[in-house]
């Protein structure tokens, strides 16, 4: 009988991941096969987590979550800290608790990383160095992030290569890791290899063609607006949390903050919005082609969708 980490197959929980780009409707989804499988929804989206921030992330609304309960979502404030580890921690238990109680549970997002960390592990890295962070973020002050990225590109080629240019907390990161411990962080994944698996898992991917989820992504960037994404925005500012913050920094936020500061119009940041939200969904479906296991539906399958998890969850696989 096969184990990992001391527990054998069938002694693991059993949870079904339903993931894929942004505006391919996993949310919609997952409430609905939550209440055909009488489930609970583990959040995987790593802006989600943030309080006050609900248009700009596409929350669902209390009606349209129809008495499914939602957990990691509003956990913190933008200015504080998260990352995949403080994710796990935070997961983990609810996810035992959801089976201990007798319920499903579906981990919903597309945030890839925070769902590859729960169903497979984190490496292990160092904590944050503050003194060398604060050098590296004087060193992208006056050099450049470019020049940064340029340095991870010649100490680690494979880490650099999956890492956007502009992606700052992730070129510091890696960095910080070369220096604080000798080693490439491509070179500590290889070792580490991602078999510390908890959990048993149907891993759902979620995809539409290209034409029609582009399409998706520009009436959601409108609706977003149209709901009141810049009123949302100028309340974040107004309670303190500046541009500078990474949260405030992703994507609709910092579109906003460019019309408030009277850089952009709006229609400008309309139309940079929706570009930037279809490179991210580019982005996303170019990390998930790399995992192996996810089996990839289309979301107007629903009852094919229903049947496979019926199997999976029903059947000692």
């Amino acid at each position: 009988m096969k184990t990992t980490g001391g527990f054998t197959n069938q002694q693991k929980i059993k949870i079904v991941v339903i993931s894929g780009p942004t505006a391919v409707g996993k949310s919609d989804i997952a409430v609905e096969l939550a209440l055909h499988f009488n489930a609970e929804i583990v959040n995987a989206d790593s802006m989600q987590v943030y309080r006050y921030m609900d248009i700009g992330t596409a929350k669902l609304t209390p009606d349209e979550r129809k008495g499914i309960t939602h957990h990691m979502i509003d956990i913190v404030n933008p200015d504080e800290e998260f990352n995949a580890g403080r994710y796990i921690k935070m997961a983990s238990p609810i996810i035992r608790d959801i089976h201990e109680r007798g319920k499903r549970c579906f981990v919903v997002g597309g945030t890839g990383l925070y769902i590859k960390a729960l169903l497979k592990g984190l490496i292990s890295a160092p904590p944050i160095d503050m003194n060398l962070r604060k050098r590296l973020k004087e060193e992208i002050n006056i050099k450049g992030l470019n020049h940064l990225y340029k340095r991870l590109m010649s100490l680690d080629p494979d880490t650099a290569k999956n890492i956007h240019p502009n992606d700052r907390v992730r070129i510091t990161r890696a960095l910080e890791i070369i220096e604080l411990t000798g080693k490439r962080l491509s070179d500590l994944k290889k070792e580490h290899q991602f078999k510390q698996r908890e959990f048993r898992y149907l891993y759902i991917g979620l995809f539409l063609d290209r034409k029609e989820l582009y399409e998706r992504i520009n009436r959601r960037t409108l609706k977003m607006v149209e709901m009141g994404l810049l009123d949302e925005t100028r309340h974040l500012l107004d309670m303190g949390y500046g541009p500078e913050l990474k949260s405030m920094n992703s994507i609709g936020y910092r579109h906003m903050i460019k019309v408030i500061m009277g850089d952009w119009s709006m229609d400008e940041a309309i139309r940079l919005l929706s570009r930037d939200t279809r490179h991210y969904a580019k982005r996303q479906f170019t990390w998930f082609r790399k995992e192996p296991e996810i089996k990839w539906m289309n979301p107007r399958n629903i009852d094919e969708i229903e049947s496979e998890i019926g199997r999976f969850l029903e059947n000692e696989i």
